[in-house]
């Protein structure tokens, strides 16, 4: 016997309800501590005392993790002792090696094309003239992973090799030794997916561009001492909801790929110190040719300046400019 029933549209409604989850706001945090320093920096000595404060808990807070990590090569023997005892799949030590492999294949990419690329368009120059320039610099980041302790090779490198001004040099490459951390965003990033695969967490689009956006904010912050890309890296994994605890999977490796990390993070800050010397030639030279002025003598420089249809003088008084054009080929000096 065969029963017959009528269609019916059946239409469910559903009702997406916010819930607040426990755990701690990263992004909400990043966005509160960056409007917070904007607006230290902004108040002038009234915000002398706070900006103190911060770097010297900053600095208190980096010389116990430097502690830290004398005794960390002990709890890493021991974590990943741990973790090999609970392995039952063996699958993951393949696993393991494609994910360094494709961290190295992305910082490979990262400083052989894209970095290159960009200075070549801005500076117009042969790039791997002037990472051969640097080589001295990237070997020693290699051996000492860090980006803070190689400065001083970085400088000698960049002035002497590169033929980089001094006062780009010293305020550029400090900078780019801190907030600079390309190598370390990409590794992060990385990382982050990695564990993901591993725990079977499908990510879609707008989970991918959160990894991006917090690994590239939280490497800002990271320090440019050994290992520091571990520390952030639980923010990029609190982040999307990754369980932190699997950050001592990538223990085991972070060693070898910390150090190649490191490399592109210095080879990121010599481009951007060599792609500020090209956009700061002209204010360089300007400042060059107004300290020559003899301020005892107020009428102490005479400049002519060349045009293509006449020729035009400007005298600089006191530091004071009367023709407002901004030539700077200065070919003759008097007194009047």
């Amino acid at each position: 016997m065969t029963f017959f029933f009528p269609w019916q549209n059946i239409t469910k409604d559903y009702k997406i309800v916010g819930a607040y989850t426990d755990g701690i706001n990263v992004l909400g945090l990043i966005v509160f501590c960056v409007a917070f320093g904007l607006v230290i920096g902004k108040m002038g000595e009234k915000g002398r005392i706070l900006l103190e404060f911060f770097d010297a808990l900053n600095e208190a807070t980096m010389k116990l993790v430097q502690i830290i990590m004398c005794y960390m090569p002990v709890g890493i023997l021991f974590l990943i002792a741990a973790k090999i005892i609970e392995v039952e799949d063996w699958e993951i030590f393949r696993k393991m090696g494609l994910y360094m492999v494709t961290v190295l294949s992305g910082l490979a990419i990262h400083a052989t094309i894209c970095l290159p690329l960009i200075f070549f368009i801005v500076v117009r120059k042969n790039p791997y003239t002037f990472t051969l320039g640097m080589a001295q610099a990237l070997v020693t980041a290699l051996m000492i992973s860090s980006s803070s302790a190689t400065l001083p090779v970085t400088f000698r490198c960049a002035e002497e090799n590169n033929g980089i001004d001094k006062r780009i040099t010293r305020f550029v490459l400090p900078v780019g030794a801190t907030i600079n951390m390309d190598g370390t965003a990409l590794y992060e990033a990385v990382a982050a997916i990695f564990i993901a695969q591993l725990n079977d967490y499908a990510l879609d689009v707008g989970q991918i561009v959160t990894i991006s956006i917090t690994a590239t904010v939280a490497s800002i912050g990271a320090a440019g001492v050994p290992n520091a890309g571990l520390v952030t890296m639980v923010i990029v994994l609190t982040a999307v909801g990754l369980p932190a605890s699997d950050v001592t999977l990538i223990v085991a490796v972070d060693w070898l790929l910390d150090r190649f990390r490191t490399m592109i993070n210095v080879l990121g800050d010599a481009y951007g110190a060599g792609i500020v010397q090209k956009l700061s030639k002209r204010e360089l030279e300007r400042i060059d040719l107004i300290s020559d002025v003899d301020v005892a003598n107020p009428f102490a420089l005479e400049a002519t300046l060349d045009d293509e249809e006449c020729e035009k003088k400007s005298y600089v008084n006191g530091g004071f400019t009367v023709d407002k054009t901004d030539a700077i080929s200065f070919t003759e000096t008097s007194q009047f």
